[in-house]
């Protein structure tokens, strides 16, 4: 299958549902296939966005919208999302995924699969959640992520939470489903806090990237907390749009008595179009 070279026999635009490589941002994806769409179309103007972002360390559903579709991104965005959550408890980072190395130890122990399942009810409906100050949120008409990432490399760490809590506003989401897919308790092997590594990238098999897709962006630092052997749960998550699965993690350690960060992040289903339905980069690519 291929499109035909006239973007008019596509009044209402198209909609490609991409499974989004890991350390790819999703601004990394919209480039590279808007540059394949214009040379196949012949058009320089044509108009490529996505509707929704993911963060670069999370892979998934991104719908790409082309031409008269991107009309449509808004609405696609608002529908509700699905995720499958990687959560280990033991640690923070300021970004509250792998992007930023840990800041914080925390006791973790007592944590257990009855403690994790006992405690998801309590996030289950509407409530008000912080977004990550690591985020695409607008604060003054800055993304907080720029304001964030200038702070972290002038070395102003500290002013990380009190920025994050003054800067960015609640906002209302609704988490309908909660279902905890795996447990894994904490490796007797790794050391606490001592065995942390650094590290920046993944292997392909970490990193779910297949070696036939493009090249990931080597400017994503990923950090390495699994040699601290920290227990780890798999969550699949049905909510609405704007919630933030970082800010599920790091509220959940807190629920817990504990910190917790994102190890791992898929969008499983955006709106009505499932990760089953989604093409690689790659496949994407071959269309045009």
């Amino acid at each position: 299958m291929s499109f035909s070279h006239d973007i008019a026999d596509y009044p209402e635009g198209i909609v490609l549902p991409v499974d989004k490589p890991y350390r790819w941002t999703s601004a990394d994806v919209i480039r590279k296939l808007k540059y394949a769409a214009i040379r196949h179309f012949g058009k320089k103007n044509l108009k490529v966005g996505h509707a929704g972002t993911l963060d670069p360390l999370a892979t998934g559903v991104l719908l790409v919208c082309i031409g008269n579709a991107c009309k449509r991104a808004q609405q696609l965005q608002d529908h509700d999302k699905e995720y499958i959550a990687t959560i280990r408890f033991g640690a923070t980072t300021p970004s509250y995924d792998l992007e930023k190395e840990p800041d914080r130890f925390f006791p973790y122990e007592h944590i257990t699969r009855e403690a994790v399942e006992a405690a998801l009810p309590a996030f289950l409906g509407e409530q008000e959640q912080v977004a990550p100050l690591f985020s695409a949120k607008s604060v003054d008409g800055v993304r907080a992520y720029e304001l964030a990432r200038k702070l972290y490399r002038s070395g102003h760490t500290e002013a990380l939470d009190a920025t994050a809590l003054e800067s960015l506003h609640r906002s209302r989401i609704v988490i309908s489903e909660l279902e905890l897919l795996d447990w894994k308790d904490g490796s007797e092997e790794g050391t606490f806090p001592g065995a942390f590594a650094r590290t920046g990238s993944r292997s392909d098999a970490e990193g779910k990237v297949p070696s036939s897709e493009p090249s990931a962006s080597s400017r994503i630092h990923v950090a390495d907390t699994s040699a601290l052997g920290l227990p780890e749960a798999v969550i699949r998550i049905a909510c609405s749009k704007g919630t933030y699965i970082r800010a599920f993690a790091r509220d959940l350690g807190e629920a817990l008595g504990s910190g917790a960060h994102l190890s791992g992040l898929i969008r499983s289903r955006s709106g009505d179009y499932p990760l089953s339905s989604a093409l690689t980069l790659g496949q994407a690519l071959s269309l045009f």
